[in-house]
């Protein structure tokens, strides 16, 4: 039997002394209130709203390009 097999009544994501760990966004509502956030926490925010901006520009570049073949195709 490990240590994690034992249950000994606590969350996973609480440490011994009752504080809650807070775990790396996964999303990020916009206008949310932010002063409750520290400087490690708000990193990970900005690192997350830059990545999908990335995949949003991705996904843009993609239907401009299907856009552009469809309008090539259709004045052939």
């Amino acid at each position: 039997m490990t240590a994690k097999d034992v249950d000994d009544g606590q969350a996973e994501d609480e440490d011994p002394f009752g504080t809650v760990r807070r775990k790396t966004p996964t999303a990020h509502d916009i206008g949310e209130p932010l002063d409750a956030m520290s400087v490690d926490e708000l990193d990970d925010r900005i690192a997350l709203l830059r990545r999908e901006i990335v995949r949003l520009e991705e996904a843009r570049e993609l239907r401009e390009a299907t856009r552009k073949a469809a309008d090539a195709f259709f004045r052939s």
